[in-house]
């Protein structure tokens, strides 16, 4: 009788979960097909519904906005999560848990769909005052991940004097 080697042993676990599923995911990182937390009819401004989580192991984040301090001015935009990350552009179109994109706003105006932590503001998209920048974190389906009723998002307030986007003087 030939004996099982632990690749192939792996091997057939995998082919075996496969076959169960039918390639709809093994493991915990993705939860299977089993449905992520309890959509909500409160939608956001752009009507996308509230996708609640419990709050022990749910999404958190956090904005980071600073001048950039290159000449053509700008502000760098850096996001900062727990429990959480962004899933590929390419990934399945449902809610897994502690997975999915953020969309990040200027004074409730949609700026970016982000899959990364980083982000250049340009100046030229900045007027002179005070402004409201906010990141809100989505499931892959599109809902809003929300703890409480209330959506998992940051803001963070960025002054533009004007200074920023001046030349500088000889």
């Amino acid at each position: 009788m030939p004996r099982t080697t632990p690749a192939r042993a792996l091997a057939a676990t995998l082919l075996a979960c496969a076959l169960v599923t039918g390639l709809a995911g093994c493991g915990d990182d993705d939860d299977g097909p089993r449905q992520v937390g309890k959509v909500l009819d409160t939608a956001d401004t752009d009507g996308r519904r509230y996708r609640q989580v419990p709050a022990d192991d749910a999404p958190e984040v956090g904005l980071i906005v600073q001048p950039d301090p290159r000449p053509d001015g700008g502000w760098d935009v850096r996001v900062r999560m727990r429990n959480f990350r962004f899933s590929p552009e390419d990934a399945a179109t449902r809610a897994v848990r502690g997975r999915g994109y953020a969309q990040l706003y200027l004074d409730g105006s949609r700026l970016s769909l982000l899959r990364a932590v980083d982000y250049r503001l340009p100046g030229t998209r900045v007027s002179r005052g005070t402004h409201k920048v906010t990141v809100r974190l989505y499931a892959d389906d599109g809902t809003v991940w929300a703890v409480e009723g209330e959506p998992v998002e940051a803001t963070a307030d960025l002054t533009a004097s004007g200074a920023e986007t001046a030349s500088p003087s000889p």
